[in-house]
């Protein structure tokens, strides 16, 4: 898949991309969220996308995955994964504690198993996908859940 969006040092961004529709481009340049979610069930969630490396600085990214290819619209960057499989955790919390959570992922799939795939440059990816309405919807104890993914064999 393709993932479009804007690159940071560090976390955070999230408010300017709701208040200048960032989101919305990029799902018009997708033709709707529905056409990802042909290729991926839990496409069309908003993203955010990290990639960490000994000695390397953090890069932390945020927007969408879209499908191979489409044009990229103005302002915005792009990073071609190749087809692997994921490892999802899913974090169940009120929303702002699950992102805290998340570094219990990683050992949580050792734990089953599950070996993560550091990219040709020996980079290790993750993100946050935002899924509605997992994420986007509270259930009646005002709890979410964050699925929390890493790229794995």
């Amino acid at each position: 898949m393709r993932f479009i969006g804007k690159k940071y040092d560090d976390f955070g961004h999230w408010g300017d991309w709701f208040a200048n529709g960032w989101f919305d481009i990029i799902e018009n340049a997708m033709g709707g969220v529905d056409s990802i979610r042909q290729l991926w069930k839990d496409g069309g969630a908003y993203v955010g996308l990290e990639r960490r490396k000994d000695d390397e600085p953090f890069a932390y990214w945020i927007g969408m995955f879209a499908q191979p290819g489409i044009q990229v619209p103005g302002g915005f960057y792009f990073i071609d994964f190749p087809e692997t499989f994921l490892g999802v955790c899913w974090i169940y919390g009120e929303e702002g504690a699950t992102h805290g959570m998340t570094g219990a992922c990683a050992q949580k799939l050792a734990d089953e198993g599950i070996e993560i795939v550091p990219d040709q440059d020996g980079a290790v990816w993750s993100f946050e996908n935002c899924t509605c309405p997992r994420f986007t919807t509270p259930d009646e104890k005002g709890n979410v859940i964050l699925d929390y993914c890493y790229f794995v064999k």
